[in-house]
């Protein structure tokens, strides 16, 4: 495949003055247009093409490398829009969408039958959010069109937060990026199947059990979640167990800062450059050859915005081996361990 040079548009969350600009609408013509666009949204950069167009979907997966049978999330502006891509909006559904749209919560309904299975990965349901960032919204309002849009980085790679992380994967691969600043969770959406009797939690994001429970009074979670093995057919995006990873290897280690110390100096006394993740409060605690800190152990949500770009940063630095302090699984924590433990491959060292 091959492309011109990579279209570049900066732009602030002031949507109005941006459109007026054009940078905005020229972004969302060019989806529109079958050209294939990374944007922000509060989760992580999406990389967007018209739902409608077969071309430009089989572009993301060529620009990804990513599997055909891996699902696509269609975006959409407004709730009204869920006509168009559903056959059936169910009442626990109807639910959720009250409670968290706009917002990081991707649902999983009836596909209608007018969405194609390069979308769907094959299936006859279709995963569907309304994002919360506004640069977001207003691009997809100027497409017209629903937008598939899956993280904009290189399939298994960490998703990326910022459009230079976009710019290092895909440049050359896309048509644009549009440069709307650093996102804010930093992980993607939580998705939930709401075609059953009660919703069933297929990726944990932003949008935690807990407030899925309190709007609908019960949530499953999908035994997916806790095998060590890729899907056969994945229900949805970030399901094949290697995922989120850095081109150094990762280990979750589990046990006292002496322990993690003694690991770190194992792998440094082998001539290895090893980067810890760890947080603030441990930060000048243990001493490795790249210590990163995440933020505040007691702020789980700003761990997890920081995560892959420190996954990122490690790989800049050089890193040989990538150790990660393992985390309370309290809240977004769950999402949090859950990417850790996909770019980990499931690798823990325990005491």
């Amino acid at each position: 495949m091959s492309y011109q040079q990579t279209k570049m548009w900066i732009v602030d969350k002031g949507v109005e003055k941006e459109t007026k600009r054009g940078h905005l609408r020229e972004a969302g013509l060019c989806i529109s247009e079958g050209q294939v666009i990374a944007f922000p949204t509060e989760t992580v950069y999406g990389l967007g093409a018209n739902a409608w167009d077969n071309q430009a979907l089989a572009r993301i997966f060529a620009a990804k490398g990513r599997p055909d049978d891996n699902p696509l999330i269609l975006h959409i502006d407004e709730v009204e829009k869920l006509t168009s891509i559903t056959s059936n909006i169910p009442l626990l559904a109807e639910k959720l969408i009250s409670a968290y749209w706009p917002g990081p919560l991707t649902l999983v309904l009836p596909k209608a039958k007018e969405v194609s299975e390069r979308v769907t990965g094959g299936l006859h349901t279709v995963a569907v959010r309304l994002p919360d960032h506004p640069v977001a919204r207003e691009i997809i309002r100027q497409a017209d069109v629903p937008v598939a849009a899956p993280s904009a980085n290189r399939s298994g790679k960490p998703s990326p937060t910022t459009a230079r992380h976009v710019y290092e994967d895909l440049n050359g691969r896309i048509d644009g990026i549009v440069d709307g600043g650093p996102t804010g969770y930093g992980l993607e959406s939580t998705v939930v199947d709401a075609t059953g009797e009660i919703p069933v939690i297929l990726r944990p994001g932003g949008i935690t059990a807990y407030d899925i429970e309190a709007v609908c009074g019960s949530v499953a979670i999908d035994p997916a979640l806790s095998q060590q093995k890729e899907s056969d057919q994945p229900k949805s995006p970030g399901l094949k167990y290697r995922h989120y990873a850095p081109e150094a290897p990762v280990y979750i280690i589990e046990g006292t800062l002496p322990f993690i110390q003694e690991q770190i100096n194992k792998q440094q006394y082998e001539g290895k450059k090893v980067a810890l993740l760890t947080v603030n409060e441990h930060l000048n605690e243990v001493e490795a050859s790249i210590p990163l800190s995440l933020g505040s152990i007691v702020n789980a949500v700003e761990l997890g915005a920081s995560l892959y770009a420190a996954l990122r940063t490690a790989d800049e630095k050089g890193a040989d081996i990538i150790f990660a302090e393992s985390f309370s699984r309290e809240g977004v924590g769950e999402a949090l361990m859950n990417r850790l433990e996909k770019a980990a491959s499931g690798r823990y060292i325990r005491k």
